[in-house]
């Protein structure tokens, strides 16, 4: 009888071990061993990002829109309160301009010399109106008049300093003198001019240095540009010029 052996299949006790360590290989003392947890998948973290310079741009241009706001507000402020004043002012004083006009042109020197220049005097009067209730005027030293034939300045002078009060005329009485070189062509040119047109044209330029009152209170100093066309019968000397129209126009320089 033959002996049967049955052969029963015994399991290695290798394939027993799991597949992966259920433990960090990791001595005991140790928390970390030197290629890390086994048991858990690295995961590399990304650096944090550096937003400082952006935050920095932020700042930076936030100030400088609150800068220039308010810059810009005090200007609006400023603005609205010159305006407010200039406003009050105006109603207050109901400001006017003056008012000039050529009285009276008198010509007491007008001689062409041996070297054919033109030698030249003359007197002016010149009437000035205040139209103004509140406002003075002072007539500052430092002032020019001259009379011009065409490009050609013939004489010169000045205004008296004086103080015109409200409402008031003043008639300026002004002495002019004058030189003019080589004037053989511009006699010529005048002599032909009146036998033409009968008439002369002249310009009186003037600049004067005044200060405005406001009550009791004096302004800062302006000038009077004052700029006179004057049609004369004649340019005869001795003799008081007949004055055929006078048109002035006036603007404040400061």
């Amino acid at each position: 009888m033959s002996d049967h052996q049955k052969i029963h299949p015994v399991s290695d006790p290798e394939s027993l071990l799991p597949a992966h360590p259920t433990a960090p290989l990791v001595p005991r003392a140790s928390s970390r061993s030197e290629h890390g947890d086994p048991t858990k998948e690295s995961v590399t973290q990304p650096p944090p990002l550096d937003t400082a310079p952006s935050e920095k741009r932020g700042r930076r241009r936030s100030c400088c829109c609150r800068c220039v706001c308010y810059t810009l507000l005090v200007l609006f402020l400023l603005i609205v309160i010159v305006g407010a004043v200039v406003g009050i002012l105006y109603l207050v004083f109901r400001p006017k301009l003056p008012d000039y006009n050529i009285d009276r042109l008198q010509l007491t020197q007008f001689t062409l010399n041996q070297d054919s220049s033109l030698s030249t005097a003359f007197n002016v009067t010149i009437t000035a109106k205040n139209p103004n209730e509140k406002i003075g005027i002072y007539y500052e030293d430092g002032s020019k008049i001259s009379v011009l034939y065409m490009q050609t300045r013939l004489s010169n002078g000045s205004l008296p300093k004086f103080y015109q009060g409200h409402e008031n005329t003043t008639n300026i009485f002004i002495e002019m003198t004058g030189y003019t070189q080589n004037a053989t062509t511009l006699m010529a040119t005048m002599q032909e001019q009146q036998q033409l047109t009968g008439s002369i044209p002249l310009r009186l330029r003037v600049t004067q240095p005044v200060r405005i009152k406001l009550g009791k209170l004096k302004l800062m100093e302006v000038k009077f540009l004052v700029r006179c066309g004057v049609s004369v019968d004649s340019l005869a000397a001795n003799n008081v010029i007949r004055v055929r129209s006078s048109n002035c126009k006036f603007r404040f320089r400061l």
